[in-house]
């Protein structure tokens, strides 16, 4: 009986769980609807908040037309255009967006922390000129300039008065409705998740007296 039982135990702890170990992002998960429970997937270097505001303006990715600046080919190469909300991404779901020349060179990425608690994911995918910024942020108030495919978002988002997508400010969408209170550079390395178990149903099941609770088990054979 003791043995039986054993074999049987045996046989559920090895072939009994199964690693699940998380997908990559895929294109079919792409969405702008939860940033507000966003889970960051990679380590992070968190940078000083140089300008805690909330516009988030844009522009559109078709105003960057040097085909051979490191902006157009990271747009044209790595980005993809979401066709339903005119926003462009990575491989990873990071947004595209003209940042300033302290969030370094194209192709770098963060996070950015709003007091409303969303996360926004964003690739720097073009450069933002000195002459227009203080290095971080905007002379007319702003850090964040999402490059976007315009004619989509207008028809997504609605065109406001001044003929901008959500009146030129992503800040009047809920989803993107915050001040900005953290920076974080997104470093290469992933976040470690631990792992999933899965218990197969279908494993024997065994009756009150076929388990005996004073078994002991020993080791080493």
């Amino acid at each position: 009986m003791q043995s039986k039982f054993l074999r049987k135990i045996s046989t559920a702890l090895i072939c009994g769980f199964i690693f699940i170990f998380g997908s990559g992002f895929t294109s079919e998960e792409f969405s702008i609807d939860h940033f507000d429970a966003y889970e960051k997937e990679f380590e992070t270097e968190e940078m000083d908040v140089c300008f805690n505001v909330s516009a988030k303006t844009y522009m559109p990715y078709q105003a960057v037309t040097n085909v051979n600046s490191k902006q157009y080919k990271h747009i044209h190469e790595k980005m993809t255009i979401d066709e339903t909300t005119g926003f462009l991404y990575d491989e990873d779901g990071f947004i595209g967006a003209a940042l300033a020349s302290n969030f370094g060179e194209i192709g770098s990425r963060f996070y950015f922390t709003l007091d409303t608690g969303i996360v926004l994911p964003i690739v720097k995918v073009d450069a933002k000129s000195d002459s227009a910024t203080n290095g971080c942020a905007a002379h007319n108030g702003h850090i964040i300039e999402f490059v976007i495919d315009a004619k989509i978002a207008g028809e997504y988002f609605g065109v406001g008065p001044s003929g901008l997508a959500s009146y030129g400010n992503f800040n009047n969408d809920e989803r993107f409705e915050g001040v900005i209170v953290k920076i974080e550079k997104v470093l290469d390395t992933k976040v470690e998740k631990d792992v999933t178990y899965m218990y197969k149903s279908d494993f024997e099941t065994y009756s009150e007296n076929e388990i005996n609770d004073d078994l002991d088990l020993f080791g080493g054979y």
